[in-house]
């Protein structure tokens, strides 16, 4: 299966361009299912179709659906999901109250990713494409298996076998003091099952052949930024991005002049997106006329940003960025093929590498764990930029 993920800053335009991205591959003749897993639903009004949780057939080959959070929670986590509901209960607050409290936060955005691994261990689609939610919510996804590994494994699990072989014998004395019973086998084997579709589910993620990220973005300087530190994010957790595009352009024919600042401003942005995330191919799509709203106007978008080409391949093969640890020790990877060291000059402000090639400046917004570091040293090998980190105090 093919597994495509859409994301960007909230309102630049991926949901649209998550649905054209599904009419083309339909149209090519490949079972594909759109699936929004943000939380702020709008791929039904893209459709202008109601949708549901379950997968819904807009056209032939093409299906959608919006997560729902509760439905998934009963499906995967309905024992659990019970039993905090008892605990609330013992404590006071009344049957809704405790349910609503009973789903914890950021359970949505987790059950997007059983989804994820539900569709693609069935084979029902050929393309999976994921209406993904903004940048900040989507990769605090790709750390759950990291860190819910570490805390199932040395914590979660000896705590289960522990908890298993006491209840019978804590629970008489246990349920007359509290009001509620110990967790039973049940409501204790769901969360470790749980992790393991997610852990699995990284594998899937990280295989580039199978996954993509396009990340979608608009020529304003804030979503700018938010894109650059979304790539670099996806980097640090080994998700590839084939493909940057660039929505929301301001026409050429469009010469009034209420909007001669902004074309000027734009064309500025529109080299930034170029040079920034260089090597990686970019799409531009035009600011429309129209709401993207309907399969008619998905229609036109599609055409834009595919006319005959195959949404299904892989637009750049390479990682463009790499974050390595090493004995304690950072170092940062940059793609930049043809590129001799000498006319390489970096400079670091705040969390933002500045990198100055020629007459070109790429501005790389670093993840958290090198913003702290300094630079201490740098080479070329093999066409990559290896930037060494180091302790500000030990620079």
């Amino acid at each position: 299966m093919r597994v495509i993920l859409m994301t960007g800053k909230g309102g630049v335009g991926k949901t649209s361009v998550a649905a054209a991205t599904g009419l083309r591959c339909a149209e090519l003749g490949y079972r594909t299912l759109v699936l929004s897993t943000d939380p702020a639903h709008s791929l039904a009004d893209s459709f202008d179709l109601e949708l549901g949780h379950d997968a819904r057939q807009v056209r032939p080959n093409l299906w959608g659906a919006e997560l729902d959070a509760l439905q998934e929670l009963e499906g995967n986590w309905g024992a659990v999901k019970r039993y905090i509901t008892q605990v609330l209960q013992a404590r006071g607050l009344d049957g809704i109250q405790a349910e609503e409290l009973a789903i914890l936060p950021g359970m949505d955005e987790i059950f997007g990713l059983v989804r994820m691994k539900r569709h693609y261990d069935e084979g029902e689609f050929d393309v999976l494409i994921i209406d993904s939610a903004p940048t900040g919510t989507a990769l605090r996804l790709l750390s759950l298996p990291e860190v819910g590994g570490w805390y199932m494994r040395r914590f979660y699990k000896p705590f289960q076998n522990i908890s298993v072989a006491l209840r019978p014998l804590v629970e008489p004395i246990f349920r007359p003091i509290v009001g509620f019973s110990l967790p039973d086998k049940e409501v204790m084997d769901a969360p470790y099952e749980f992790y393991e579709q997610i852990e699995a589910l990284e594998k899937v993620l990280t295989d580039n052949t199978q996954t993509s990220v396009r990340l979608v973005t608009n020529p304003e300087k804030m979503v700018i930024k938010e894109s650059l530190r979304a790539h670099a994010y996806l980097s640090l957790y080994n998700v590839a991005t084939d493909l940057i595009i660039a929505n929301r352009i301001i026409p050429k024919e469009v010469e009034d002049p209420f909007f001669k600042r902004w074309k000027e401003n734009q064309e500025q942005y529109r080299q930034e997106i170029h040079e920034n995330f260089h090597p990686l191919p970019v799409k531009e799509v035009p600011l429309y006329s129209e709401e993207m709203c309907g399969l008619a106007a998905l229609e036109r978008l599609k055409e834009t940003l595919y006319q005959d080409e195959d949404p299904t391949q892989i637009y750049y093969k390479e990682t463009t960025i790499r974050v390595v640890q090493e004995n304690n020790q950072y170092s940062l990877e940059l793609y930049l093929p043809g590129i001799p060291k000498n006319q390489i000059q970096l400079n670091k402000s705040g969390d933002e590498l500045n990198i100055t090639i020629g007459n070109h400046r790429r501005n790389l917004v670093l993840p958290q764990a090198l913003a702290a570091l300094q630079p201490s040293g740098a080479k070329m090998e093999d066409d990559y930029l290896k930037i060494r980190f180091a302790d500000i105090g030990k620079v």
